[in-house]
């Protein structure tokens, strides 16, 4: 695929409705891989479905926990996926072989997870109401450092290489670590009241950062400007993003691919809103169905795509792709019918023998060498810090012929057929991680996860199987 030549002039956001993948079970948490190739979906049964996201088509499908997974995060080079389940447990997932390599367990609900921008022997969790913690993959944690020890509502993320910390509470606080040391940097307060930070999201290119915030307003901050800005000082935003009109509560924000285009769910109905960054003018509101609500939303990492979530089914917003044939010479023509072309007698040849006067001196062609082995890196898929591709980058998963009848006796037999004489525990046995840690936390309260509360599974149940019965009737 040549990126180069899918450039959109003008607009580079999604503006209309483009399917949607049903994972035969509900929905709740989505990430793209670094190339956007791959998107895994977590799952209220605890599956995690990996999916083609260029053919469209399921790839791999995880039995990855029992309760519901609540948060998914890729690695870098995209063999290896980080999953948070409701049961308190964190794992690591090798892709290719669906084996869970390192499995963690918290005393407290985890509502986020991130695998380190750069290494992959490095997480970031953040349980519900403690600190947030930096484990590493041979089960030792650091936990980061709080504003104040009461104050327990922690969000946190890395920055886009992987260098800072940044965390925010229930008062409006950002709190900026260096890694691995976790010392305090830079700290300053979002606004002048006291307002819950409730996500911290970067862009994939560029210095820019967002801050969604309870009082309904969304921050961008240029992270050099934070960085240089005294402790406890006020830095002022680049940009203050709001629905004015309906004074929307958002679900979930994120950063287009390029970091040109903001995107934020609301909380309220299945709606997305996309700004644009340098002017931070609303240019595309996104509607989905009526009565549904939103769960997650993620940017194509390349591509002018977003993937939602709302009633257990993952939404695709691309662009209107309208064919236009006369565009792409200035002298193309449309033809009604077949014309004949009557070719000139030394069109093709070498050396026009018909020629009556010869300009200048001739000059001998020469054989000009090809260049056809080494490949030119593509800008989309580096990093702004970045001159060469990673190599070994995990794009695409091999899919396993269905055999309805495989020959008896063949070696299709016996890989469709295994024995008869294995059992369950042999199973268990093969998908058991290879080490299990436990993180022992202080201060730990024991509350139920936010995804299990009675009254929002009921709620987002029926609208699911309302509107999931709907749709699937439209198709």
């Amino acid at each position: 695929m040549n990126l180069e030549l899918l450039e959109s002039f003008g607009q580079n956001y999604p503006e209309e409705f483009d399917g949607s993948l049903d994972c035969i079970s509900l929905a709740v948490t989505c990430s793209f891989n670094k190339r956007g190739t791959l998107l895994a979906v977590g799952c209220n049964d605890g599956r995690i479905v990996i999916w083609d996201f260029l053919t469209r088509g399921i790839a791999k499908i995880i039995c990855a926990h029992i309760h519901p997974v609540c948060s998914i995060s890729w690695s870098r080079s995209g063999h290896k996926l980080l999953s948070a389940s409701t049961d308190n447990t964190v794992c690591i997932w090798d892709i290719m072989s669906s084996d869970c390599e390192l499995k963690y367990r918290f005393p407290s609900p985890v509502l986020k997870v991130q695998f380190h921008p750069r290494t992959e022997t490095r997480l970031l969790v953040c349980p519900m109401k403690h600190a947030a913690v930096i484990v590493e993959t041979d089960g030792q944690h650091k936990v980061v450092p709080l504003d104040e020890d009461n104050d327990l509502s922690i969000v946190a993320s890395f920055d886009r290489r992987g260098t800072y910390i940044y965390t925010g509470n229930s008062k409006g606080k950002i709190l900026i670590f260096s890694m691995p040391n976790l010392d305090l940097t830079a700290s300053f307060k979002i606004a002048t009241s006291a307002t819950a930070v409730k996500s911290i999201e970067f862009a994939r290119r560029g210095d820019c950062f967002l801050v969604n915030t309870a009082d309904r307003i969304i921050r961008v901050y240029n992270s050099e400007d934070v960085l240089k800005a005294e402790k406890d000082s006020d830095p002022e935003p680049i940009q203050k993003l709001q629905d004015l009109v309906n004074k929307t509560m958002w679900k979930k924000c994120c950063f287009s691919g390029d970091g040109e285009y903001v995107c934020a769910g609301s909380a309220r109905q299945h709606a997305l809103y996309i700004w644009e960054k340098s002017i931070g003018n609303l240019v595309k509101i996104l509607h989905g169905p009526k009565g549904e609500l939103l769960l997650d939303a993620v940017w194509h990492p390349v591509r002018p795509i977003v993937a939602s979530i709302s009633s257990g089914l993952v939404s695709v917003w691309a662009q209107n792709q309208v064919e236009n044939w006369s565009a792409f010479a200035p002298d193309f023509k449309e033809l009604d019918e077949n014309v004949e072309y009557e070719e000139r007698e030394s069109e093709f040849d070498i050396s026009d023998e018909d020629r009556s006067v010869k300009s200048g001196s001739d000059k001998t062609d020469e054989d000009l060498e090809v260049d056809v082995t080494s490949v030119d890196p593509v800008a989309a898929f580096c990093s702004s810090d970045e001159e060469i591709e990673e190599e070994k980058v995990l794009q695409f998963l091999p899919i396993a012929p269905e055999v309805e009848d495989p020959e008896e006796g063949g070696a299709l037999a016996a890989a469709y057929n295994p024995p008869s004489n294995t059992t369950q525990s042999d199973y268990a046995e093969i998908t058991k991680p290879k080490h299990v840690y436990d993180i022992k936390l202080n201060g730990v309260v024991e509350e139920p996860h936010p995804l299990l509360s009675v009254r929002g599974e009921k709620r987002q149940t029926y609208g699911a199987k309302k509107n999931a019965t709907k749709r699937k009737l439209n198709q």
